[in-house]
């Protein structure tokens, strides 16, 4: 009933557009459920004497030839794609999520030449583009295309936002979706925690459309005018998105992280009473750290993913922690792993007191998980040094 009604409502709108002048709108899509979602999605709806359109720049093609890999190493290629509007709009009608409409306020000569930009995207050796996640993706290819077509008259207010950083800014929109956040503070690097400038701001679709309500332009006669004329709601969804509810406490990574940092201590305190090592504790332990450096190796060193490097936790997540997992199983290794464990003390320490002054935001969760690395290199230093005639098993 609400597609068959937004049908109905768009294809009057646009038979009525056909005979006035072509006008471009803004669309804003708020987040959804899915994780390509969160941060919503932006689009240009244009209506002339060709239909009702709306074009965007978030498409991907799954089966391309390697985008699996591709897009893990950065090879992120999105491209622009079309549709009418009134079929574009009925997926977000049917998921609940609201799309907003700006209408934007530009002469007879920026509409026509905005128009002309987006049919030169939309030729096919202009279609694809190298997404890049917060730097060029589908709020900021719009955004810079109006900017284009205003003849850089575009004048961006001042907006305080969900955040002065990159990260703070995913935060806000991944509250719900904390294991995510996980990943996204262990992949991307310090890069992301610079201070951002207005315009970056508007990486994410529904901030660009805050940032556009107050934006001027140039009207063409020296006059400064508002860039959306007017604004309309066009899917009545829930104002905040069609998000997932807030992830219960006990399923948290904070939570898990704590309860880590429990056992690493009930079992660190038992080898300090007992002398004698546990190992697969620090299997485990530096086990998982070590996976995850691997994957960071490839992240910061193959990958051309611009925010994965410089990534200050590899510090703490690096590949030398296999070697200790492995090490403390080998008696001929153990005077090595000492000197690992007094190596990986000193990193892991280094990476706190950066992460302390700002260097490198880090996860609530990371804190805990730190503390239980550099516990268990302690335990195995002094248990070391204790037994030094022979190795602490």
């Amino acid at each position: 009933m609400i597609r068959t009604l937004l049908q109905i409502a768009i294809s009057i709108l646009a038979i009525t557009a056909a005979n006035a002048s072509p006008r471009v709108s803004l669309l804003t899509f708020f987040p959804g459920s899915e994780i390509y979602e969160l941060e919503g999605h932006t689009a240009l709806r244009v209506v002339d004497g060709r239909g009702d359109t709306a074009y965007n720049w978030g498409t991907f093609d799954f089966l391309a030839p390697g985008f699996v890999y591709r897009f893990v190493s950065g090879q992120t290629d999105y491209m622009v794609a079309a549709a009418p509007t009134d079929l574009f709009l009925s997926y977000y009608a049917d998921s609940g999520r609201r799309v907003v409409e700006q209408e934007l306020n530009l002469n007879e000569d920026q509409t026509a030449r905005l128009i002309r930009l987006i049919d030169t995207n939309m030729r096919p050796e202009n279609r694809v583009y190298r997404y890049n996640y917060v730097l060029d993706n589908c709020a900021t290819r719009p955004l810079n295309l109006i900017e284009r077509a205003s003849g850089d008259s575009l004048t961006l207010e001042p907006y305080t936002g969900n955040g002065d950083t990159f990260r703070e800014a995913m935060r806000h929109y991944h509250a719900a979706y904390p294991w995510y956040q996980f990943g996204i503070d262990m992949a991307l690097g310090c890069g992301i925690d610079r201070q951002i400038s207005n315009r970056e701001k508007a990486f994410a679709p529904v901030d660009l459309m805050h940032i556009a309500s107050t934006a001027l332009v140039d009207d063409g006669s020296g006059n400064r005018v508002p860039l959306v004329r007017a604004t309309h709601v066009m899917v009545n969804g829930r104002p905040g998105g069609a998000s997932l509810p807030p992830t219960p406490w006990w399923l948290t990574p904070v939570f898990w992280a704590y309860v880590a940092l429990g056992i690493t201590i009930a079992v660190s305190w038992r080898n300090f009473i007992h002398h004698r090592l546990s190992r697969v504790m620090d299997t485990v332990l530096f086990g998982m750290a070590g996976i995850a450096g691997l994957v960071l190796t490839f992240l910061i060193f193959v990958s051309v993913h611009e925010a994965t490097s410089p990534n200050w936790l590899y510090l703490w997540l690096n590949p030398m922690c296999l070697f200790i997992a492995a090490g403390v199983w080998i008696k001929k290794w153990s005077h090595a792993v000492y000197w690992l464990q007094i190596i990986n003390f000193a990193l892991v320490l280094t990476l706190g007191v950066l992460g302390a002054y700002g260097v490198q935001s880090l996860n609530a969760a990371f804190w805990p998980l730190m503390f239980s690395d550099i516990m268990r290199s302690m335990t195995y230093i002094y248990l070391y040094r204790c037994n030094a005639a022979r190795p602490p098993l």
